[in-house]
């Protein structure tokens, strides 16, 4: 064994030194650390988590061997089980004495099976007879009993984000008793049966802790079952049941995931994407439940990619154990306990190789739109999708411009609705409103016009036909969901027809642009927008009239900002003010108002 080793599961590995001295690592899924615990006369912990302030490093007396350790949130209370009698407790609160007490299970002849902090001070014992729930008192170092309940217990499972916690019963552990937790509370949810596979008589299956998971995907609770390939079904292979399960009500099974392949799997979540690692063929399966095919009242799912390799897990050896050249030591996934596999749920999924892999645009920008760092991929997928393999395919394009502008329509509805609540002032229904939050899905039109379209009219090669139509449907999917449409989308059309000599197309467009322009003047947005861009594209109309309407809106929009007239020589107009002389005369120039 080498004097360091690493958790190399992140884009961070987690380090420790003196790893020869390590006895047990253990994995806190709630605070997201890692516990390396050292025995021999003092028990020495280090402790590494996400960021510098969850890390630490501490002694404590050695009283035998160290089953669970755990933080309450916050590292304020360290919870230590080294029997199945009791569980230790040491305060790290500031200003508290650093003294170490105790709490054995209030059931007799019960064996504690582990514990959970639900909050910075509460804790619940699972023991096979039940589970007892607990206020720690820091200040006078003991629990306080809030409420218990028995029942028979095989395992148990919980889930940190969601305070709920899942205790199998019954011979064939496959009746799961979820309870609630909040506030000093602790509530009885509905119990369900998780449905095994038939099996030849007399043999029984029963539920092991390792086919289940417990996950929030997109803000449901899912217990999730690895239900194995069944000989006796002639099913094609294993599959990953969900059953959803609410707060208030029955637990349904709602989808079952493909796999359809057997073996050794390991299961986690990552930016609610199910991923199912294959151990025999060193693969990953991904699954997005929203991109669903009903099968009677079952969601049943398809990889949403092909099967991807999985990284290779290595241990680097360092220090005197290892030599200079020594190479990185790969692990099989058999040795990732489920654990440490769950430290990946936190990594961000790399979103840009999903370009290739998945072909459907449609189904491309769904699954992109629900992802949590998007923004950019999202983008690049419209400027390939406009220069690249799907050139002049309108169809397509329309697909992916109404499914942003959908995202982003219900964003403004709901920052209009959040504002709305707020200037009615406090009320009941104000106070329920919550500001929306702009995620990356959110691609307005500012994004669009800087990272896609301005670029893309440039573009040497595409017909101009094509840049048009484009813009033209950019702008439709806009009015479609009835968002306002920015001045610079207008100018940015104008520029193309001029520079491609489509004056016909230009008048066409000028007289509807003109409507847009007293739209952006009714909505106060006109003030910022170029009147020299206007002014050029109405030129090339040789419509008089036209011309004379857009050089009175620029006029009266100066003498409202500016209280003349006239344009700045900065907007460069003079051209177009001799130009207006030319045709209408001096005198019919908007004079300043005399007092």
């Amino acid at each position: 064994m080498s004097d360091e080793f690493y958790l190399e599961l992140s884009e961070n590995p987690v380090q420790f030194e003196n790893a020869s001295s390590v006895n047990n690592v253990f994995f806190d899924e709630a605070n997201k650390q890692v516990f390396a615990v050292r025995s021999g006369g003092a028990t020495g912990v280090v402790v590494k988590g996400p960021d510098d302030k969850s890390s630490v490093a501490f002694r404590m007396d050695d009283k035998g061997e160290v089953k669970c350790i755990k933080f309450s949130l916050g590292n304020k209370i360290l919870a230590v089980q080294r029997t199945t009698k009791s569980v230790d407790f040491i305060n790290f609160i500031p200003d508290y004495p650093h003294l170490e007490f105790s709490h054995e299970c209030k059931t007799k002849n019960a064996s504690i099976l582990g514990f959970c902090w639900t909050s910075w001070n509460e804790v619940v014992f699972v023991t096979d007879q039940g589970i007892e729930f607990y206020q720690v008192l820091p200040d006078k170092r003991t629990l306080k009993l809030l409420k218990s309940q028995s029942i028979n217990v095989n395992w148990y499972m919980y889930c940190p984000e969601t305070a709920v916690l899942l205790l199998s019963t019954t011979v064939q552990g496959n009746v799961l008793q979820p309870f609630a937790f909040k506030s000093a509370t602790m509530s009885k949810m509905s119990k369900f049966e998780i449905e095994l596979p038939a099996v030849p008589k007399p043999a029984k299956l029963s539920l092991s802790e390792r086919d289940i998971a417990v996950a929030t995907i997109y803000d449901q609770l899912y217990v999730m079952y690895l239900k194995h390939h069944s000989r006796a079904t002639n099913s094609p292979g294993a599959e990953v049941v969900l059953y959803h399960l609410p707060r208030e009500g029955t637990c349904r099974k709602t989808h079952v995931l493909k796999l359809n392949t057997t073996g050794k799997f390991a299961l986690n979540v990552v930016d609610n994407l199910v991923v199912v690692h294959h151990q025999s063929s060193q693969s990953s399966l991904i699954y997005d439940i929203k991109l669903r095919e009903l099968d009677g009242a079952l969601n049943v799912h398809q990889p949403v990619l092909p099967a991807q390799s999985i990284n290779p897990y290595k241990i680097h050896l360092t220090g005197p154990a290892a030599a200079p050249s020594q190479a990185p030591v790969p692990c099989e996934l058999c040795i990732l306990t489920d654990e440490l596999i769950r430290i990946s749920s936190s990594v961000p999924v790399k979103l840009q190789p999903t370009l290739k892999l998945l072909r459907d645009k449609g189904k491309l920008m769904d699954f992109l739109l629900r992802r949590r760092d998007c923004k950019m991929v999202i983008l690049s997928v419209c400027s390939q999708m406009l220069t690249e393999g799907d050139k002049g395919n309108l169809s397509v394009v329309a697909t992916v411009f109404d499914k942003l502008n959908q995202v982003y329509k219900e964003y403004l509805d709901a920052e209009q609705a959040y504002t709305a609540a707020m200037e009615s002032g406090p009320s009941r229904s104000s106070t329920s409103y919550k500001r929306p939050v702009r995620t990356q899905a959110v691609i307005d039109q500012s994004d669009m016009y800087t990272h896609v379209l301005s670029d893309f009219t440039e573009k040497k090669g595409v017909k101009h036909k094509f840049i048009i139509a484009v813009l033209m449907e950019y702008i439709r999917s806009l009015n479609q969901f009835q968002i306002p449409v920015q001045h610079y989308l207008y100018e940015l059309v104008i520029k193309t027809l001029v520079q491609h000599n489509l004056f016909y197309m230009l008048h066409q467009f000028l007289h509807a642009c003109f409507c847009a322009l007293r739209f952006i003047r009714s909505v106060g947005a006109h003030d910022n927008i170029s009147a020299r861009k206007f002014l050029d594209a109405a030129r090339q109309t040789n419509d008089t009239m036209l011309f004379y309407t857009i050089f009175r809106f620029f006029e009266q929009r100066n003498m409202r900002l500016r209280g003349n007239p006239g344009f700045n020589q900065g907007e460069h107009c003079e051209e177009h003010v001799a130009y207006f002389k030319q045709v209408f005369g001096e005198n019919a120039l908007m004079k300043l108002a005399t007092a």
